[in-house]
């Protein structure tokens, strides 16, 4: 006979979609990663990763193609049969493939009996159901379409949009919104093999407030009880609810084992907060939060810890972050970063043994800033903290309190030519241990950017102002409001050449040749009467080559005759991907270098500086090689030299070698590696080892397990933890329910940090 349709009730799948609050509130929300594509070389660590998974039975009876916009509620449904029976008017009996759907919501079943008049349905044998989210199927299904209400016996569902399934035994539908569920049970593992799944005798569903709640909850590692709770609130949507959080834990040689369970609060769509207690076995209770917002203009963050009365040091510790973006007018911000400890010993005692243990330093800032198309400004403070005990509070930076800056550059006529520009700022300077003062610097200057396709050409001549007014004279006798001028001029020029048709490795090429030439002219001035507040010795580099100072800040600025030659060279493939890049330059002194930054220090001789090349190789998309140098001619030393080498393996592996050296400061050679052993089984090791010192800085070696729905990690770790060379032994341990959330010491940053392209 052939397939009839039937009109059927509007309404007539409102079961199915009510049904679909079961898998929503068994699941947990899950993230899908990127794999990292190949010539990739920084790529983060794919999440809940579920290639390793079977194809889950249900996927047999899915359905491509389905509709997927347009609104439910008012499209027509279809229903095909292959036979309909009706002794009358009121009663329906499908028998054969039923198949009711309306746009991507599809019921089907082996027999669908329909009473018109009371709206009771009874569907049984195979019966199926799919929509754009999951799949379910169910032994049998009965209730009515007015009022909504039905049970299902013995579902099964596979969520679609994201990995997960589970069962219940008994599912009822009280209406659209709400639902009642017995024996159900949430896993993202495979059907066949669940290492670990959640299980709740009752479970109700309230799609309107977005809350779901289990009764005698049990969460079981292959089939045995890990823990149970008598009652769980938790959230069936992406609405975010408030609740507990996963609990942490783990061991700190200076605090003990601790133990922290978070709460957090829904409070708003736009604000929420976070409250964490932990304890510590030697330190006592300590109080943690988070609070974030997203107001119309203006987001940020504020995260604290508070111990009271430390145990060891009977004293009050904690920790502050606050960090707040405003927007106040077009053009126009307010910005903070607020970071602030209550002892130098905090991170040592508390942090992260993996990361935050070697903070030394803790920069706080809050600015209003201001921005056009050719001006950018802005007034602030900085304040810094030191927070290493092996450092004393004297080496502190200046606190910079207020700073105003104002930066210019701006062409004489509207089509572009001859430019102006200013560089601007004032700073009063203030320490606990230094006398302090205030410092205004100017730098008017005028420029003309001339280039081709080929040539570029840019003159810039400025002058060069600083006036200090000091609290004290640097030298005994000296002025207390000292000051520098000085007129700086410099030209930078190049020429840039091509050549196609280079043939290398079987491979066609665009070659470029970039000749560049820099001049720079900058009158000696003696600036031993000048404060050093913020200014260092900048680390040479091939950049160093094409810039107007030596030293960072503005309490000095060099004296300069020079000219800076260099050459780089570079191979791009068809689509404009650079494959090789190497440059070579040297600055040529025709005068000395007269400017140091403590009076008295040795003047620099020499004709020219250190030879500086770079180079970037990668010709394939799995491997990369890079090298620094710096040779001194005037010492017949090199000063510098780095290479590296990465090798990516396979989809997901590397293997990074490095040497360092920096003449009379430091000697390394550093290897690590992510090494994958099989589809399963994975090594994770770093070995950095100073030739210098003859001893390892650090060393690790781990190795990662992963399946289908389960990840863990075990680290053994070897490292130097101070500045006083004291080391220390560490292991850690992760072990991951994809889906759920990790237990263990969080090891994806450290790796990251350690071991570049880890993934």
């Amino acid at each position: 006979m052939p397939r009839r349709p039937l009109p059927p009730k509007p309404r007539a799948l409102v079961l199915a979609v009510a049904l679909s609050a079961l898998p929503a509130a068994m699941a947990v929300a899950q993230d899908t990663g990127v794999v990292c594509p190949l010539g990739a070389f920084t790529c983060p660590r794919q999440k809940n990763d579920f290639s390793l998974c079977k194809k889950n039975d249900l996927l047999d009876f899915y359905v491509p193609g389905l509709p997927t916009t347009g609104d439910p509620s008012l499209s027509p449904s279809d229903v095909l049969a292959d036979h309909v029976e009706s002794p009358d008017s009121d009663v329906y009996h499908l028998f054969g493939d039923v198949r009711l759907q309306r746009l991507d919501q599809l019921l089907r079943a082996d027999r669908i009996d329909y009473t018109q008049s009371t709206t009771d349905y009874l569907a049984q044998g195979n019966v199926r159901y799919q929509d754009r989210s999951q799949l379910f199927s169910a032994d049998s299904m009965r209730g009515t379409t007015e009022p909504e209400h039905g049970t299902a016996e013995n579902v099964r569902f596979q969520m679609l949009s994201s990995r997960g399934n589970g069962t219940a035994k008994e599912a009822t539908v009280i209406d659209q919104d709400h639902g009642y569920y017995l024996q159900g049970s949430f896993s993202t593992c495979d059907p066949d093999d669940r290492v670990w799944e959640i299980r709740s005798k009752k479970m109700t569903a309230d799609q309107t407030t977005g809350i779901g709640r289990g009764h005698d909850v049990t969460f079981r590692v292959k089939g045995v009880p890990v823990f149970w709770l008598p009652y769980m609130r938790f959230p069936i949507n992406n609405e975010r609810q408030s609740g507990f959080l996963y609990p942490e834990f783990g061991n700190n040689s200076h605090a003990g084992f601790f133990f922290g369970l978070p709460y957090y609060f829904n409070l708003a769509p736009n604000y929420d907060a976070t409250l964490t207690p932990r304890f510590y076995s030697k330190r006592g209770t300590m109080l943690g939060g988070e609070f974030r917002y997203l107001l119309g203009t203006s987001n940020g963050i504020l995260q604290f810890d508070y111990l009271p009365r430390d145990k060891v040091t009977d004293q009050d510790r904690g920790f502050l972050h606050f960090q707040d973006s405003t927007y106040i007018a077009p053009g126009w911000a307010f910005i903070a970063n607020i970071n602030r400890v209550s002892d130098k010993d905090y991170f040592q005692d508390f942090g992260n043994s993996l990361t935050t243990a070697a903070t030394s330093l803790l920069g706080s800032s809050a600015y209003l800033t201001g921005s056009g198309s050719w001006w950018n400004g802005g007034l602030g403070v900085d304040s810094y903290q030191i927070s290493n005990p092996a450092i004393p509070d004297t080496a502190a930076p200046y606190k910079r309190l207020p700073r105003l800056y104002f930066n210019a550059e701006h062409p004489f006529g509207p089509l572009g030519g001859p430019e102006w520009g200013v560089n601007a700022e004032a700073v009063r300077f203030e320490s606990s241990f230094r006398p302090g003062g205030e410092r205004a610097d100017l730098y008017p200057y005028l420029a003309w950017p001339l280039q081709g396709p080929a040539w570029f050409l840019r003159p810039e001549l400025g002058y060069r102002y600083t006036v200090y007014n000091l609290q004290e004279p640097v030298q005994a006798g000296g002025p207390t409001t000292p000051s520098r001028g000085m007129p700086i001029f410099d030209v930078d020029a190049g020429l840039i050449f091509e050549r196609d048709n280079v043939n290398l490795f079987g491979n066609s090429y665009t070659q470029t040749l970039e000749p560049r030439i820099y001049y720079l002219y900058v009158p000696y001035r003696n600036q031993d009467d000048l404060p050093r507040f913020d200014t260092a010795p900048l680390t040479f580099d091939f950049w160093q080559l094409f810039t107007t100072n030596s030293f960072s800040g503005a309490d000095r600025q060099e004296n300069a005759n020079n000219l800076s030659l260099a050459l780089t060279t570079r191979l791009l493939d068809d689509n404009g991907v650079e494959k090789l890049s190497a440059s070579i330059g040297q600055i040529r002194y025709f005068d000395p270098q007269q400017v140091t930054l403590v009076p008295g220090q040795k003047i620099t001789d020499y004709t020219g500086s250190n030879y500086v090349g770079n180079l970037q190789l990668s010709l394939s998309d799995n491997w990369r090689f890079t090298a620094s140098q710096q040779w001194n001619p005037n010492t017949d030393e090199t000063d510098v030299s780095t290479i590296g080498f990465q090798r990516r393996i396979g989809p997901d592996g590397v293997l990074n070698l490095n040497y360092r050296y920096r003449r009379g400061l430091l000697e390394q050679v550093d290897v690590s590696s992510e090494l994958p052993i099989s589809e399963k089984w994975k090594l994770v090791g770093r070995y950095d080892y100073s030739l210098r010192d003859k001893k390892v800085i650090d060393t690790f070696l781990g190795v990662e397990w992963d399946s289908c729905c389960t990840a863990a990690r075990v680290l053994m770790r070897h490292y130097v933890r101070d500045y006083q060379g004291d080391e220390n032994n560490a292991i850690f341990f992760e072990l991951e329910f994809k889906g759920l959330g990790e237990y263990g010491e969080k090891t994806e940053s450290f790796l990251q940090h350690s071991i570049m392209g880890y993934q």
